[in-house]
């Protein structure tokens, strides 16, 4: 059979969802079963600062931190933002600053910091593989993130919603202890004189630069023609790539060609966007596949089209050690045992004007009444886009912050229409949501792949949970019988 080949890596790639719903907890599980654990890289900065104004239960933190490497960084985070025993009930998060192109000490210590954090709890205590996945266009902290996740010795780096040819070439400069750039896409910028992001380890660790391990590059991608492009055209080596299709959660790639939307109004799919399995194989790396794959017979699948194996997300994502908070698992599983999930791809809520996989749930703010409720505000900021001013200059505007702000700094009013501050909603998912100015509470968003439709499939007879070794168990058993 041709997957025999590349039995030496794991089949299952766990996939790397919303703000730490694929934290540490899960990807240390997943990895201690022998597969591919994979830690979210979004927003790892503020979910290390609520974490620690929560009181650091369980001391994960304050223990993964005392490993850290460059001096002075875990006190200098540590006393500005631990709260001994937790913040009060109801008391505002402390802020903390949102990215720019010239990022503070104590924002590059953040970024840094968290990534190591998550990253070492991880890989702790096993041999397993462990992954953390960014996203491409979220692009003002990812050197600094790869840089302590690295630090922590990252198996693989994951990346999507973009085309990350210039990753690669930013691994190897950090492997190698040298200053690494990434070219902002900054709109209205001059082409002939592009602003760059720029991480030097050697300022960083105030001397001689660490040198970490080089972790795989696994770019995520729709198609073959993209797969072709980047193994030729990447800054540096490509090692594999996870092909996802439009059922799979968060940011879909949008359709090939001019938008459609059904009746529905959701973006319409077709042909077109179906990978070509055997185009990408041709490439010569290999490939994961992802979107509706969490089926025994589609594993197999996969494998016999001549994939390494599959990543698997939304399954993973209702488990015990996954970071949903145990509200939304209850009831997207009681849903899904009463057949009445449904998922809605959202072509206007994510400020990114990617397609966004919604599900419909009591008390979000997947309800465009009850979001039109909250005050709108942009005070995180991961997904703004930076834009020219008078050539020379970066500024930063979101289609969710407020109106009359986003028109102020030259965006188009109807880009705002149907738009959703999925920052924050990402966050009140885990349970780390903002409690805002006017007393109001963030709610959440729950974003899934179409297969949270059938989620209750892996509850065992008579159980309310189910766990990531029972998601690998089912997934395995057509493959373990062979």
């Amino acid at each position: 059979m041709p997957w025999m080949q590349n039995r030496d890596l794991p089949i299952i790639i766990q996939g790397g969802m919303g703000v730490a719903v694929s934290d540490w907890r899960l990807a240390s599980a997943v990895a201690r079963l022998g597969q591919f654990g994979v830690v979210s890289g979004t927003a790892l900065d503020v979910v290390l600062v609520r974490r620690l104004q929560a009181g650091d239960i369980g001391g994960h933190i304050r223990r993964a931190a005392s490993h850290f490497p460059v001096p002075g960084v875990m006190k200098s985070v540590f006393d500005r933002y631990f709260v001994e025993g937790g913040r009060q009930l109801r008391e505002r998060f402390k802020s903390m600053p949102m990215g720019r192109l010239k990022p503070s000490r104590n924002l590059l210590d953040l970024q840094v910091l968290s990534n190591f954090v998550e990253v070492f709890l991880a890989k702790e205590g096993h041999d397993g593989l462990v992954g953390i996945n960014l996203l491409t266009k979220v692009q003002a902290p990812t050197i600094p993130s790869l840089y302590g996740a690295m630090l922590a010795g990252v198996d693989a780096v994951l990346m999507g919603a973009g085309i990350p040819k210039e990753i690669p070439g930013v691994l190897d400069k950090l492997a190698g202890g040298e200053a690494a750039e990434l070219r902002l896409d900054v709109k209205g910028a001059d082409r002939d004189n592009p602003f760059w992001l720029r991480f030097d380890p050697a300022e960083y660790c105030r001397g001689d630069a660490l040198k970490p391990k080089r972790p795989k590059f696994f770019p995520i991608i729709s198609s073959a023609v993209l797969a072709t492009m980047l193994s030729k055209k990447a800054s540096g080596r490509i090692d594999g790539f996870i092909v996802e299709g439009p059922t799979a959660g968060g940011h879909n790639a949008p359709p090939r060609g001019k938008l459609q939307l059904s009746g529905e109004g959701e973006p319409v799919y077709g042909e077109r966007d179906v990978a070509d399995l055997e185009a990408i194989s041709a490439v010569g790396l290999p490939f994961w596949v992802a979107g509706s794959y969490a089926e025994p017979q589609r594993v197999v699948e996969a494998l016999d089209a001549g994939a390494t194996g599959v990543q698997v997300g939304t399954a993973f994502a209702y488990t015990e050690e996954s970071g949903f908070s145990e509200e939304i698992k209850a009831a997207v599983l009681k849903k899904s045992r009463a057949g009445e999930v449904e998922v809605f791809t959202d072509p206007l809520a994510s400020p990114t004007g990617f397609p966004f996989k919604v599900v419909p749930i009591e008390h979000t703010v997947a309800d465009q009444a009850t979001y039109e409720k909250r005050d709108r505000v942009c005070d995180l900021g991961y997904l703004r886009t930076p834009y020219a001013i008078d050539g020379d200059t970066v500024g930063w505007r979101c289609a969710s912050e407020p109106v009359q702000d986003f028109e102020r700094k030259g965006g188009d009013v109807e880009e705002t229409v149907g738009r959703k501050c999925v920052c924050n909603a990402l966050m009140s998912s885990i349970e780390l949501g903002q409690i805002q100015k006017s007393g109001g509470q963030e709610l959440p968003l729950v974003t899934s792949g179409d297969d949270v439709a059938h989620i209750a499939r892996f509850l065992r007879p008579g159980a309310e949970t189910y766990t990531a070794a029972d998601v690998i168990d089912y997934l395995l058993r057509d493959v373990v019988a062979q």
